[in-house]
């Protein structure tokens, strides 16, 4: 009887510890939720809630490429700089100034910035096989100095009202949501997600059962490299301008989101809405201690900590 009391309990602490692997940033989500909504009544107001969500909705943006990367067992710490570069190329040609150029030429021209820095990414890593935590810091620093070349320092000012008409109300919410059913279309109904999954789940493998694994790669940065130029053209449509200072840390809430949403720093593991969720945690938390009125210097410092203990929670998980 005993044997049997204790198989049946061990049973159910297994059951539970599955449950809560696959459905506890759900619950996570929803207990935070409920804490900012009895610490702070105004949380619950739509127009807060509208605007958490219009919020995250860059650095979500960021996040989905980066999920790409990440489940291939990669990081990517210039998406902030390439958020910057394709932000001040886009800007200068949808400015009111000099020659006008069709919203299109400006768009396509960030996008071409970004896919451009993905693929320097993704040749050093994939083909010359250096470590993607040193390219990539090279191309942090690259990305950011490239920017600030391109103007002189300056900020790009006088935008068309056409491009910063994709930063008002719920369009970047409805560009945010694109890219991440076009994510999850990618990682779960494609032959390339289905690669890029064997890649970080095990190389060797992979390779003998005939991926491609530096094309896989390869891309997977191109991904991460676009969806940064994406985000670049929301963030400066809603702030109306082209900074090459902007995105500084953006890297960081990127990998904050991914993490938490489930992915594994080791590869192999993860999800597109996972990382949504992740993002929204993080956007939750921020817009929380806004209106507690806590310094910014503080909401630094509570960021990392959960970084910290995602990746605490990844390793255990992976033990």
């Amino acid at each position: 009887m005993r044997s049997t009391h204790l198989t049946d309990t061990s049973s159910t602490a297994s059951k539970a510890k599955k449950l809560m692997s696959k459905y506890g940033i759900y619950f996570a989500l929803l207990g935070l939720f409920l804490i900012m909504a009895f610490a702070t009544p105004s949380f619950l107001k739509p127009a807060n809630l509208f605007n958490v969500v219009r919020q995250s909705a860059t650095i979500g943006i960021v996040a989905v490429g980066m999920t790409f990367v990440i489940i291939t067992g990669g990081i990517d710490l210039s998406v902030g700089s390439i958020v910057a570069a394709a932000s001040v190329v886009a800007t200068s040609y949808a400015t009111n100034n000099n020659i006008s150029f069709p919203l299109w030429v400006a768009i396509l021209l960030g996008i071409l910035v970004g896919a451009a820095f993905g693929a320097f990414n993704g040749f050093f890593v994939a083909k010359m096989k250096v470590a993607p935590f040193i390219v990539t810091l090279a191309t942090l620093t690259i990305a950011r100095g490239f920017a600030l070349i391109y103007t002189s320092g300056s900020a790009v000012f006088n935008l068309t009202s056409e491009f910063n008409e994709i930063g008002k109300n719920a369009t970047p919410i409805i560009i945010f949501v694109c890219v991440i059913l076009v994510g999850v279309f990618l990682l779960n109904f494609t032959k390339f997600g289905r690669h890029i999954f064997a890649v970080g789940g095990n190389e060797q493998t992979a390779i003998v059962s005939g991926v491609n694994v530096i094309w896989t790669k390869f891309s997977a940065y191109i991904i991460a490299g676009v969806c940064a130029a994406i985000a670049a053209i929301v963030l400066s449509a809603r702030t109306e301008t082209g900074q090459p200072a902007s995105a500084d840390g953006y890297e960081l809430d990127a990998i904050a989101a991914v993490v938490i949403g489930g992915s594994s720093l080791s590869g192999g593991v993860g999800s597109v809405i996972g990382t949504v969720v992740g993002m929204l945690i993080i956007g939750i938390v921020t817009n929380g201690l806004e209106l507690m009125n806590v310094s910014s210097y503080m909401q630094k410092i509570v960021k990392g900590a959960i970084i910290l203990v995602a990746v605490l929670v990844d390793r255990k998980r992976a033990a």
